[in-house]
C-alpha cells in the first residue's frame, strides 16, 4: 500500500480523486434531497436523478475514445474545472429546473471523468497492481462518501444549497491543481492508427462481444446497477419515510457506509490484494445482496436511526469490494489501446441500467409498496452475485485466457 502512494503520479491522482469524489458526493446527496423537498413525489426525485444519468449514456462513445486518444491526466484535469463552471449558476438562483440543468451537465462531464482516470490507473500501477490502486481508491472513496454526504445533507438543511456548492467548487478546484502538472513518468500506452471516432468506438465493442469475461461482467454489471438504480431512489423515501428521519439522517446514512468501505479498500489494499477479481466481484454481490435485504427488513423491528447507522456502515464493506472487483475484472482483461472504450461503454451500460433502475422504483413505489421493492433490490444483488460465481469465479484460468484469444 505505502509502495503505491510512494510513487507520485499515482499519489497525485489519489488526492485528487478523493476531492473530486467529496465534491460528487455532496451534489449527490443535496440535489435529490432537494428536489423531494420541493415536490414531494418520489416519481420527480426518479425524474430528476435519470436527467442526471442520461448525458453519461449518450457522451458515452465520446468519452471512451478521448479517453483512448488524449492524455488523461489532461482530460481528469479539464473535467474538474469544467464541473466548477457548470455549477456556478446554482450560486445564482437554484429554481427546479435550474437545478435539472446542473444535474444533467454534471453527469455528462463525469462521463468524461470515469473512464479516462479506471483507464489511468494499469498505466501508472501496471495491471499486477490494480486491485491494491483499486483498493487504495476506493478508500478514498469510502472517506469522500463519509464527509461528502454528511456535509451535503448538513449544509443543506442549515443554508440551502449556496453553502453546499461553495463546498463543492473548492473541492473541484484542488482537484484539479493536483492533475495540472504533468506525471513525471506513465507506462508506454500502445499506439493505434486513428481512425473515425465510430469506428474507434465500435472497436471497443468488438472488444466486448470477443471477450467472454466481459460478456458476462456486462450481465453482472447490468443487475447491480439496476439494483443501484432502485436503491438511490428508495432509500430517500425509506429514510425519510419508514424510518421518519431528516435531510441529515439522509447525509448520515449515506455517509457512514464509508467506515465498512473504509475497512475493504485497506484490506484489499493490503491481505486482498490478491484475490482473484471475479471471485472478489462474486462472493461481495452476493453478500451485499443479503446484508440489503436484512436491513430492509429490520425496520419492522426498529426505526432507530442508531441502529441503521451500524447497519449500513457493515454494507459498505462488500459494497467497495463490488466496485473493486467489477473495475479490476475489466482492467485486467482488456486490451489497454481499448479500456477507455470498453470502460466508457461499461459506465453507460451502468447509467442506462441505473435509469431503469430509478424509473421503476419511482412509478412502483406507490402502487407495489416501498417494503417489496426494497426486497426486489437485494434479490437482484444475490443474482449478480451467483452468476458471476457460477460461471468465472470457480475456473478463473479458463476464464482469464478464453478472454484473450
Amino acid at each position: 500500500m505505502t509502495g503505491l502512494l510512494a510513487e507520485r503520479a499515482f499519489a497525485r491522482l489519489w488526492l485528487a480523486a478523493f476531492f473530486s469524489e467529496t465534491a460528487e458526493w455532496m451534489l449527490q446527496v443535496a440535489l435529490p434531497v432537494f428536489v423531494f423537498q420541493h415536490t414531494g413525489s418520489a416519481t420527480s426525485t426518479a425524474a430528476s436523478m435519470v436527467l442526471g444519468l442520461l448525458p453519461a449514456v449518450a457522451l458515452s462513445p465520446i468519452a471512451g475514445v478521448l479517453a483512448d486518444r488524449w492524455d488523461r491526466r489532461v482530460l481528469l484535469c479539464a473535467v474538474c474545472a469544467g464541473q466548477a463552471v457548470v455549477a456556478l449558476p446554482l450560486l445564482l438562483a437554484d429554481g427546479l429546473p435550474l437545478v435539472y440543468l446542473v444535474m444533467a451537465a454534471q453527469a455528462g462531464l463525469a462521463s468524461l471523468f470515469e473512464p479516462a482516470r479506471s483507464a489511468l490507473v494499469p498505466e501508472l500501477v501496471g495491471v499486477e497492481r490494480v486491485t491494491a490502486a483499486n483498493g487504495l481508491l476506493s478508500v478514498n472513496n469510502s472517506v469522500a462518501r463519509l464527509i461528502g454526504s454528511a456535509l451535503g445533507g448538513l449544509l443543506l438543511g442549515f443554508g440551502g444549497l449556496a453553502p453546499v456548492l461553495a463546498a463543492y467548487l473548492g473541492a473541484l478546484l484542488v482537484a484539479a491543481a493536483l492533475l495540472a502538472p504533468r506525471f513525471a513518468a506513465a507506462a508506454a500506452r500502445p499506439v493505434a492508427a486513428r481512425r473515425t471516432l465510430v469506428r474507434e468506438w465500435l472497436d471497443g465493442l468488438a472488444e466486448i462481444r470477443r471477450n467472454r469475461a466481459l460478456r458476462i461482467a456486462g450481465v453482472v454489471l447490468a443487475l447491480t446497477s439496476l439494483a443501484q438504480g432502485m436503491f438511490l431512489v428508495l432509500f430517500v423515501l425509506f429514510v425519510l419515510e419508514a424510518l421518519g428521519g431528516s435531510e441529515a439522517d439522509v447525509g448520515l446514512l449515506r455517509g457512514v457506509q464509508a467506515v465498512g468501505g473504509l475497512a475493504a479498500g485497506l484490506a484489499l489494499a493490503t491481505v486482498a490484494r490478491r484475490v482473484p477479481p471475479a471471485r472478489l466481484l462474486g462472493w461481495a454481490t452476493a453478500v451485499m445482496g443479503l446484508l440489503s435485504a436484512l436491513i430492509w427488513n429490520t425496520a419492522y423491528l426498529t426505526t432507530a436511526v442508531g441502529v441503521f447507522a451500524g447497519l449500513f456502515a457493515v454494507v459498505g464493506a462488500p459494497g467497495v469490494m463490488v466496485g473493486a472487483g467489477q473495475l479490476a475484472l475489466v482492467q485486467t482483461v482488456t486490451d489497454p489501446r481499448r479500456s477507455g472504450r470498453v470502460l466508457s461503454t461499461a459506465f453507460a451500460g451502468m447509467a442506462m441500467c441505473q435509469a431503469v433502475g430509478m424509473l421503476l422504483a419511482g412509478l412502483l413505489a406507490g402502487p407495489i409498496g416501498l417494503a417489496a421493492l426494497l426486497d426486489v433490490q437485494a434479490a437482484l444483488l444475490v443474482a449478480a452475485g451467483a452468476i458471476v460465481l457460477v460461471t468465472l469465479a470457480g475456473r478463473p484460468r479458463i476464464a482469464v485466457a478464453a478472454t484473450m484469444r
